[in-house]
This record gives C-alpha cells, structure tokens and sequence, in this order.
C-alpha cells in the first residue's frame, strides 16, 4: 500500500529555531532545511522533542509543520512530529499534518499519563485510523515512562496498514533485534539514537532520526549510506569520528547541546523555550566547543558552519 523505501537513511529531527524575541525564526528553519538538503539527508522531522515541540503552541506547531512541508517542496520526504499524550490532539495535529502535505507522522508514546499496553494499542490504532497518510511510532521509554512492547508493536502494524515504521529509542538493542526480527520486511525500523545507528542496520534496520544531522548532515548521510550498502568497515570509519559528538549531544538535555552547537556556527540563536534553557554547567559549553573545534580541523570533515 505505501513505498516505505522512501523512508530509509537519515531524517534530521529539526530543532525549531527561535528569534531574539522568542518567536518562530523562519528564515533561519528554511536556512536549515535547505542545509540538510543539499547534504544528502534522506528526510526531515519537524516538531519532535529536538524542535522544542512541548512548548510550541497549536499554531505554532502547525506553522512549522506547514512551513517545511511547502519550502521542503517534495525535495525530500517530511515526517512531521504529531504525537501527544491526548489522543483526541494527536488526532488533530496528525490530520492537519496530512492536509498541509506531509509524507507521514512520528507519534510518541503517551507521556505522564502510563497507559497500558491495551491503552497504547487504542491510541495509536485510534491515530492510524483517522488518517491516511504513514504513521511511524515512536518508542522512548527514558521521556515517556511506557514502553512499546514487542507483540503491542506488531499487532498494530498487522492490523493498521499505515503503521508502517517505528522510530526506536528504547535504549534496548535487544528488543530493538526482536522488532527486526519478527517484524515484516516492509516495516522500517529507524534508531532514534545516532551513536547506535550502525549496530541497529547490523541487526537489519534502515536508518536513523537523527539530532547530530542539524549540524553534520553530510557526515551523517555518508556514514548511513555506507552501512545500508553493505559497507559496515568504511561506514564505522565515519563513526569513530562522530562519536565525541554523539556522547556530548547529551551532557544535558537535548537539544540544548544541539542547538548551542549550531549556535555557535551562525545556523540559529542561541535561544529556547522554558523550561528549556542554555547550558546550566559553563563546563559543557567547554566541552562541546572543544569536541566542535576538534571536528571543525579534521580534514575529512566538511565545512559545518552557517
């Protein structure tokens, strides 16, 4: 029914860039599509946890959705990030999604309120269903305190035909191998965690959601590509040169390292939602611009900064 091919590689989750006065920044988002997209990223999440999407409002929320979605121009697939603890605002937020274009929908895992695995079924299933467009789950027990379990997972995707994707952040390469394993070839596991990108196509997955391609969108995409064409030994060459990265990307909560980073090289301020906010230890800041200044004199890194 749907062509999830389309939906393999790199998909950078977005951050959502903020003015001096803390409004949506839009030339700096259509700067940074236009960034991922002539490096190579297979496609773009708008309004995931990286784009500060708990303290969007609605209509900004569907602004950034609807802004990707008409300056990406088909140039790459968008997922736009849908999800919420309400079913009825999932319901909303995804069927606007679909009616500005988006090519699917991410939906996280009901957060504070710890449904069931009968409860989760419902939700999603309840989403999947009044939509037409591919819907992806997205599986983060660490922020959501519930975790998709294997058979709930499976079943949704047997009995819902555009559930076609689960974006896995679990932390549990076990059961991230078990999904693989029992799942359709058509289902599209994602990592959505970049340092275990590699070990997740090893098992048989098909890329990543990525929060190190806001800032290395070509590494990152080289780095997939080589995996997903067999090429594990070169494509690990490219981690190994990443990783710093990946581990200071969350020495505190994303995507404060994340945006401070692109900060720093001109692609967007400095500048979050509370009760996000800048760096609270001035060490981390250290930390990453020596990571940064690291990369930024490797030979075999393309020039990163705005």
């Amino acid at each position: 029914m749907f062509n999830t091919s389309k939906f393999n590689g790199v998909f950078t989750a977005l951050i959502t860039p903020f003015s001096e006065k803390n409004n949506l920044d839009t030339e700096a988002l259509k700067k940074l599509i236009d960034y991922q997209i002539n490096n190579g990223v297979s496609g773009l999440v708008p309004c995931g946890t990286t784009g500060e999407s708990p303290t969007l409002t609605h209509d900004e929320h569907d602004r950034v959705i609807q802004l990707t979605v008409e300056y990406t121009n088909k140039r790459v697939p968008v997922i736009a990030g849908t999800g919420s603890n309400s079913t009825p605002e999932a319901i909303r937020l995804s069927r606007h999604a679909q009616c500005a274009g988006a090519d699917a929908v991410l939906l996280v895992n009901p957060y504070y309120n710890k449904p069931s695995q009968k409860g989760l079924y419902l939700h999603f299933k309840a989403i999947a269903d009044s939509v037409d467009i591919p819907c992806i789950l997205y599986n983060i027990q660490g922020r959501t305190s519930v975790n998709i379990d294997t058979p709930t997972l499976i079943r949704l995707a047997s009995e819902c035909p555009n559930i076609i994707a689960v974006k896995e952040a679990s932390g549990n390469l076990l059961q991230i191998k078990d999904v693989i394993d029992k799942s359709s070839s058509e289902f599209v596991v994602l990592s959505g965690d970049d340092s275990i990108s590699l070990d997740l196509i090893e098992f048989g997955g098909n890329g990543v959601v990525s929060v190190a391609s806001n800032l290395f969108p070509k590494l990152m995409s080289d780095m997939v590509d080589l995996a997903l064409n067999g090429q594990m030994q070169e494509a690990r060459k490219i981690e190994k040169i990443l990783v710093p990265f990946f581990k200071v990307c969350f020495v505190e909560t994303n995507p404060i390292p994340i945006k401070t980073a692109l900060a720093h090289y001109g692609w967007c301020r400095e500048s979050f939602r509370l009760p996000i906010c800048t760096l609270e230890d001035e060490s981390h800041r250290t930390l990453l611009y020596r990571v940064l200044e690291e990369l930024e004199n490797n030979p075999l890194v393309p020039d990163f900064r705005a």
